[in-house]
């Protein structure tokens, strides 16, 4: 996304970034076991943020419109949260080797009790459905939003 567009881009598991500071959001995080890894940082930072036009993208294994991802958004963020961001799910990659231990436990963990065949694949193999051309969504949205007055904040 970063290639497309020129706004700053944070990772915020290495920087702490002022959101106030910014008029627009984009907001990405990967699913990891049914929850966004952004929860508790959008949680966190809602009373600041609210008034802001938001946009969250997720990755995970899970197609668009897979009925998992309204729930498992609906069991992270409140009601309050849900009606005001805008919301485009991806799909997206999972590297095993690059999960820590407990992550990688739960996923094995989980795949053995999982009855859906591809599921139980992906969860003890991982995947990559990565594709450039699906961030189409979130393009158009910030082409909407963004005008000379609004800076940009993306928050990966």
């Amino acid at each position: 996304m970063n290639e497309r567009c020129s706004f700053p881009v944070f990772d915020l598991k290495k920087e702490n970034p002022n959101p106030e500071a910014y008029d627009l959001l984009v907001l990405g995080s990967s699913i990891m076991i049914s929850k966004p890894t952004i929860q508790k940082w959008l949680n966190k930072n809602w009373p600041k943020i609210k008034n802001k036009p938001i946009l969250l993208f997720t990755v995970s294994g899970a197609e668009p419109g897979h009925p998992d991802l309204r729930k498992w958004l609906e069991n992270s963020f409140s009601q309050e949260i849900l009606k005001q961001i805008d919301y485009v799910p991806l799909r997206g990659r999972l590297v095993l080797k690059e999960l820590p231990w407990y992550i990688r436990f739960s996923l094995k963990f989980a795949a053995r009790v999982e009855k859906a065949p591809d599921i139980k694949k992906r969860m003890s193999e991982g995947f990559d459905y990565m594709d450039k051309s699906s961030i189409g969504p979130i393009l158009e949205w910030i082409g909407e939003k963004q005008t000379d007055e609004y800076e940009v904040q993306l928050v990966i």
